[in-house]
């Protein structure tokens, strides 16, 4: 749906509403539970990777997330932020990144095509929770 063209009532009337999903950043690894229909079936299915790209363009935003599957191929994944199909995403891990699209992780094999995970003490979670709190107020 290329949502440019259309205004904000419209794309209100089409059902895209405002969804309550966590914070996304690059290099965030997150688990995205989406609906699949098969048939008359209906099923859920988690795609859990590594954040690469987010384009943010109001109703038509995206985001990337890579994964290695069995034997070391890799898949990526373009999901509509705003699509009726993803049922929820859940945080997993902060990334340690310095970049803004990680296209780079493309060309890396092995441990080098990982993320490294941002570690947080107890002092900066409960600084960042107080942050929150005066953010939603």
């Amino acid at each position: 749906m290329k949502a440019r063209t259309f205004t904000k009532e419209t794309i209100g009337d089409m059902g895209v509403v405002e969804r309550e999903f966590p914070r996304l950043e690059i290099g965030d690894t997150v688990a995205v539970s989406q609906r699949i229909k098969e048939g008359d079936k209906e099923r859920i299915q988690i795609f859990e990777g590594d954040i690469i790209a987010m384009r943010n363009n109001g109703a038509s935003s995206t985001f990337t997330v890579r994964k290695i599957a069995a034997g070391a191929v890799s898949v990526e994944r373009i999901f509509p932020l705003h699509a009726p199909f993803i049922e929820d995403i859940k945080f997993v891990r902060k990334g340690k990144v310095r970049r803004a699209k990680l296209y780079y992780i493309r060309d890396r094999v092995g441990k080098a095509g990982r993320v490294e995970e941002q570690v947080i003490t107890r002092q900066q979670r409960e600084q960042k929770a107080a942050a929150n709190k005066q953010e939603k107020a």
